[in-house]
């Protein structure tokens, strides 16, 4: 079978026909070119309105790059034609196989994106002998192509964090949809401020904001604030994660006084390596972390009791009616007021001012899945890694929103990989 049948069947352009295939030198490197010319009394299409008009005259030849063939670099040959347009004027013509001034074929486009869903950009670009130039512009292209094809409709429940993108306390806003249907990333905005989650909520659109029922973050005010303002009708819950990391700083702090305290009055350094045993679950321990608990266990230690308390407000996210979640509640924080564990008087300060939000975590638990966020948050933090960080916050949204955004693509008519 010929390159031409194969294309024919696989790569069919209306207006167009494939003619002699033949052998390339570009850059030193053997290719196929394949040249195109168009149908006899076919009409070139404004590259601006698509109307189709008289020929004006004819450019020199143009390569466009078409998917490899058994390693081999492919390359469109064409001559475009510039047309005569009533409406626009001279223009280029516009070729179904491309768009714009790219000198990439839209398939090859389609191709690298989806391999640079597997690899990373310079392997997709070492593999296929391109650039991570043409991986980013094709990834784009996948981005911006799904971003405006994707539905908001049934987008009822979100979650809102901040994601560090580089040190020096550089952050992103970024907004998921946590459904338990349906999770993925929303909205990417630069820096972490009252502006930011402004602009998502107007470029979200007043008609999906009201149909908002739940909405999840922390317990930044800047954050309660704008949804209160903007989406009065859903229901805030604060994030399961970010309460108990609060539980963590304040026994880290708590254990790194009293270790100092036990230096100080030359007293045995039993807290020495016992941080992880104090901030990990019972369940995640290692057999060495957990015989180290053990032993703390037995001794009259601030840090000791720091770590009681906070398993033992782990059973609020047991309840299954915040009736009662909110009597335990109450009666923890005032147990916990009369600890003198100040680090541990301050989280309780902090969950009794902002109980109703607290509470509100069990009319969603069901239908939210809160524990979405910081998955994403992670899978955002290794892909960046995984690229060696990107300087250009323009970069680093098209790759998330590929990664984590869920996003459709178009039905081809065949698929390379």
């Amino acid at each position: 079978m010929q390159v031409k049948s194969i294309l024919n069947r696989i790569q069919l352009q209306k207006g167009f026909v494939y003619e002699n295939v033949h052998w390339l030198n570009v850059d030193q490197t053997r290719a196929l070119g394949v040249e195109i010319r168009a149908r006899k009394g076919s009409r070139p299409k404004c590259s601006v309105c698509e109307q189709a008009g008289p020929g004006y005259d004819v450019l020199p030849k143009r390569r466009f790059e078409f998917v490899p063939m058994w390693g081999i670099p492919v390359f469109f040959l064409y001559a475009m034609r510039r047309v005569a347009c009533s409406t626009c004027g001279i223009k280029v013509e516009r070729v179904p196989w491309a768009e714009g001034k790219s000198h990439l074929i839209t398939t090859y486009k389609w191709f690298l994106a989806g391999w640079a869903r597997r690899l990373s950009w310079k392997e997709v670009a070492e593999a296929f002998q391109t650039t991570w130039d043409n991986v980013f512009r094709s990834v784009k292209m996948a981005v911006k192509w799904g971003l405006q094809h994707r539905s908001l409709d049934n987008v009822t429940a979100i979650g809102i964090d901040e994601l560090a993108r580089r040190k020096g306390h550089k952050y992103l806003t970024m907004v998921y949809q946590i459904e338990s249907s349906a999770k993925r990333l929303l909205w990417v905005g630069k820096d972490r401020t009252q502006k930011t989650l402004i602009q998502f909520f107007r470029e979200f659109g007043q008609k999906n904001t009201a149909r908002l029922r739940f909405v999840v973050s922390d317990m930044w005010k800047p954050y309660l604030r704008i949804v209160t303002k903007k989406a009065d009708q859903s229901l805030q819950v604060i994030d399961r994660f970010h309460v108990m990391s609060h539980f963590g700083k304040a026994i880290d702090k708590i254990r790194a006084s009293e270790a100092r305290e036990l230096k100080a009055k030359g007293e045995e350094p039993v807290l020495t390596g016992s941080r992880w045993c104090l901030l990990k679950r019972p369940k995640n321990l290692t057999d060495g972390q957990a015989v180290k608990l053990q032993e703390l266990l037995h001794i009259n230690l601030k840090a000791v009791r720091a770590y009681i308390l906070k398993e033992d407000f782990q059973k609020f996210w047991t309840y299954k009616r915040s009736a009662w979640a909110a009597k335990f509640l109450d009666a923890w924080c005032r147990r916990t007021m009369r600890s003198r564990l100040n680090p541990m008087k301050t989280v309780a300060k902090m969950l009794r001012s902002h109980r109703s939000y607290l509470l509100n975590w069990f009319a969603c638990k069901d239908q939210v899945a809160t524990g979405a966020i910081e998955g994403f948050n992670n899978k955002a933090n290794v892909t960046t890694r995984k690229a060696f960080g990107f300087r250009s916050i323009d970069v680093q949204k098209v790759v998330l929103y590929q990664t984590l955004g869920d996003l459709q693509e178009p039905a081809l008519t065949h698929k390379f990989c």
